[in-house]
Formats: structure tokens, C-alpha cells, sequence
């Protein structure tokens, strides 16, 4: 099997399920945008130690994504084609992010201001991966699905995030004024 098909030097993407768009429509833009939240999260769990909770929760939310982007990678005519929590993401996901924000939340003192992201490589990491996801977010948002469970995905994975890099900082935040404290 080679890397390369060919197909897609006429600048244009298959879709899931068949079709093809064009590889700067909107939907292709949302699901770049969540191959990179992906990848930082990736270059985030690469700091983490091997077998961590940590690294288990990320390869989890890798995973999610690739269901994610296969939603997204559907034309609206296919979507009856989607399989709730492998091609298509569903309330229960989204609802895990939260229980997953919950416990996090406890484990560190919460920040009463901004934190100015760098206090770890690890939160960095993750503080840039919040900030693709974001972008991801937005872009969904410009195109939404009427019954798609994408937006509000992308929302809480971004909170999730951010709880990660706070939980990596432990209670040493770097608040946007004034010099370093800790507990924020």
C-alpha cells in the first residue's frame, strides 16, 4: 500500500461514506484544525510518563478525535451512516469530559485570575493544545450540524484541557499580573 493515491491533486478530499470535497471547504478546515489539537495533544503525552494517568487520558481523547473528525468528515447526506461512539460523537462523550473536568477540578487549588501558560513543559504543552482545540471549536461553530454533538464536544474538551494543564501545574499558577505565587 503507498502513502500516495493521486487522488487528491485536483485538490480535493474523499469524504467518509463517499464524495468528495474540495480540500479548503469548511469541513475540511474543522477537521485540520482537530488533526493538529490531536497532534499537540500528542507532543503533550509524549512529556507524560509511559502507562501515566496522564498518558491514558490523552490516548483516550486521541481516540475520541479520530470519532470526531469521521463525523465531520460525513457529507449531512451520509449521517444516517454513523455509528454513535465510533463514527459519531454522542451526549454520553461529551458528558464524560465533564465527569473527567469534575475530578481534575479537585485535584488543584482553582486559579483566581489568568495564568500565564509555560510554568511546566507538560502544562505548556497541553496549554498550546487547548488553544487548537479552540480554533477547532470556532470553526465548527462557523459550520454547525443541526443535531451534531461536535460543537459541544470540542467546547468541554477545551476546558478538559485547560483543567489538565492546571492539574500539571499543581498549585503553582503564574497569575497574568504580579509575580509568580502560588495557589493563584
Amino acid at each position: 500500500m503507498r502513502i500516495y493515491t493521486k487522488k487528491g491533486d485536483d485538490g480535493t478530499t474523499g469524504l467518509l461514506f463517499g464524495g468528495r470535497v474540495r480540500k479548503d471547504s469548511s469541513r475540511i478546515e474543522i477537521n485540520g484544525a482537530v488533526d493538529e489539537a490531536q497532534a499537540a495533544l500528542g507532543a503533550a503525552r509524549a512529556l507524560s510518563g509511559p502507562g501515566s494517568e496522564l498518558d491514558e487520558l490523552l490516548v483516550s481523547l486521541e481516540r475520541d478525535l479520530y470519532v470526531l473528525m469521521a463525523e465531520v468528515a460525513t457529507a449531512p447526506s451520509n449521517r444516517r451512516k454513523l455509528t454513535a461512539g465510533t463514527s459519531l460523537v454522542t451526549a454520553e462523550m461529551v458528558t464524560g469530559l465533564e465527569d473527567r473536568i469534575d475530578n481534575l477540578s479537585e485535584r488543584f487549588a482553582m486559579p483566581t485570575e489568568f495564568v500565564v501558560p509555560g510554568q511546566n513543559p507538560i502544562a505548556a504543552a497541553l496549554d498550546v493544545a487547548r488553544t487548537v482545540v479552540r480554533r477547532a471549536e470556532r470553526l465548527a461553530a462557523a459550520d454547525p450540524v443541526e443535531g451534531s454533538e461536535v460543537g459541544r464536544y470540542l467546547n468541554r474538551l477545551s476546558d478538559l484541557v485547560w483543567a489538565m494543564a492546571r492539574w500539571m501545574e499543581g498549585d503553582e499558577h503564574v497569575p497574568a499580573r504580579g509575580r509568580t505565587k502560588g495557589g493563584g
